[in-house]
């Protein structure tokens, strides 16, 4: 995993900064998570390694609909296939999504809690996260009953763990010691 996404990183970087030059974000966006898409697929994924299959076989079978395999994004992919590097795209997708958040100044907070958040609830959590952390705030978030109550909150580079099971297994690590 870790060398996939060492080896995915300069195609993000490419790939955003050639949507960021043409305003473009949303629309490379889209058809990165396509592309990604198909790269995933168990079938397409056996014709990157195939030497019967031409590279500009495996850019146009990755191409969304309506976009030619002369246009920017083509030639992106064009360029990934020439080097057998189709695999990547899962990778190279979640890091341009990174890159875009960061240039969008948003932040992906994943939120866990013990039980499901109501709307109201996750509007009033983004608010107090866009004060604390100064960007607007995209949440995902999951149910785990085993919390107990409460919330754990990742931002990817800090966690907040407002659980009921991380506050219980603070106070039995005081006792123990």
């Amino acid at each position: 995993m870790a060398q996939a996404i060492t080896l995915a990183r300069p195609y993000a970087r490419a790939a955003f900064e050639l949507a960021h030059a043409a305003g473009a974000l949303g629309t490379w966006s889209d058809a990165l998570a396509f592309a990604a898409a198909v790269a995933r697929d168990p079938q397409v994924a056996g014709f990157g390694n195939d030497p019967r299959v031409q590279p500009a076989q495996l850019a146009v079978l990755h191409l969304p609909q309506g976009v030619a395999s002369d246009s920017p994004f083509g030639q992106f992919l064009a360029e990934m296939a020439e080097h057998r590097r189709m695999a990547l795209l899962p990778e190279v997708a979640e890091l341009f999504e990174d890159y875009k958040r960061e240039a969008e100044l948003q932040l992906l907070v994943k939120v866990t809690s013990a039980m499901a958040l109501d709307a109201a609830q996750a509007e009033q959590l983004k608010a107090s996260l866009k004060r604390r952390f100064k960007r607007e705030i995209e949440l995902e978030t999951q149910v785990d009953p085993s919390l107990l109550g409460g919330v754990v909150i990742d931002t990817g580079s800090e966690v907040i763990d407002g659980s009921a099971r991380g506050r219980l297994e603070k106070l039995a690590g005081a006792l123990a010691h």
